[in-house]
């Protein structure tokens, strides 16, 4: 059964200001737009998750227990990962990591200069979060510090996970066996890149695009309580704009060592790895789409055509009257056909 197409400007007046914007915005401006909405949508997951790392950092410290812990930490970054595909991944397409654009690139023809500017702005956006929350929770974490030298243990706590640099930049005990680190990461991130790319499968009926942003939050979520401990990091946006924020801080003793590395990358190959399982056993493009699907990209396709985004015949399987009140990604118009399965709001 089809259904009505009706625009928001047909039932909401919008200022005449806004009407001359998204004119603009839908030509000239429309790769800022796009890197915008990567950073905000970084911004959401991170600045979520660092609130309660320090919180539970903080606490600990200086013994003011029930403030944070392993619990609220894992479904805080959980909760804004959900707020960054639901707000941001219909404009940008909701990569929200290195590794998701790297392996968009190499599996959906993602085009090169696209991803370098959405890598960009992803590492640039985890900076500016770990930033603005060190201002917020400055004077607490200076109380911390306090007591860490007051109990003499400043040189073998900060510059770990129990320690105030360990809430931005990632750091191993030291003596960590790094084997062990890099195959908890890869592991992990695997896992996690497995739900990424079941939810953008468009024939999986049992992820329908509304479940999609809580399915892939809550496995964030169980990474982080069941793996943290031993260390993750799990997208190189947070890693490495950490990473330089801990270096702007509190210069080169924030570097992590050689566990850096691990931590910045893994979740790269990982991500590859894990489309390359989905795609080689479990996908199949012989599976008709599911309805909720038809409807989430048929708007898509309707938004794109009305803004001259996408060339004649764009997802033309799905013909002209599909309607909904989402889009997900597409790239300059010579690029748009070999991105038609890029579903956005599965995508972190």
């Amino acid at each position: 059964m089809s259904h009505p197409t009706v625009y928001l400007r047909d039932i909401s007046r919008r200022p005449r200001f806004m009407t001359s914007w998204e004119r603009y915005k839908h030509n000239e401006a429309h790769w800022a737009v796009e890197m915008v909405a990567e950073m905000l949508g970084v911004f959401l997951y991170v600045y979520a998750g660092l609130g309660a790392t320090a919180a539970f950092v903080v606490g600990t410290l200086t013994g003011q227990g029930g403030i944070g812990s392993l619990y609220t930490v894992g479904f805080a970054y959980a909760i804004g990962i959900v707020l960054a595909v639901t707000l941001c991944s219909s404009t940008s397409g909701g990569h929200f990591s290195p590794g998701v654009t790297i392996t968009f690139v190499l599996f959906r023809d993602f085009p090169v200069r696209k991803a370098v500017r959405y890598i960009f702005a992803q590492i640039l956006a985890g900076y500016l979060a770990c930033l603005i929350v060190y201002v917020q929770w400055k004077d607490l974490l200076t109380i911390a510090e306090e007591v860490l030298v007051a109990k003499g243990a400043y040189d073998s706590t900060m510059f770990t996970s129990s320690g105030p640099a360990g809430v931005f930049a990632l750091f191993v005990a030291p003596g960590t066996n790094l084997h062990r680190v890099l195959l908890n990461e890869f592991v992990t991130d695997f896992i996690i890149g497995l739900a990424i790319w079941g939810c953008l499968d468009p024939t999986n009926h049992m992820i329908p695009p509304v479940a999609a942003p809580w399915l892939i939050g809550l496995t964030y979520g169980v990474a982080i309580w069941g793996y943290s401990p031993t260390s993750i990091a799990a997208n190189t946006a947070r890693d490495l704009g950490g990473r330089l924020m801990a270096l702007s801080i509190w210069g080169l003793r924030a570097a992590g060592g050689p566990y850096a590395a691990i931590s910045a990358l893994t979740n790269i190959p990982a991500t590859i790895f894990a489309a390359f399982i989905y795609e080689t056993f479990l996908g199949s493009a012989t599976r008709t789409l599911t309805p909720g699907h038809v409807q989430f990209l048929g708007a898509h396709k309707r938004y794109y055509e009305d803004n001259g985004l996408a060339p004649q015949g764009y997802l033309d399987a799905l013909g002209r009257n599909s309607s909904s009140s989402s889009n997900f990604d597409v790239d300059e118009k010579h690029t748009a056909e070999s991105e038609v399965l890029e579903v956005p709001s599965s995508r972190v």
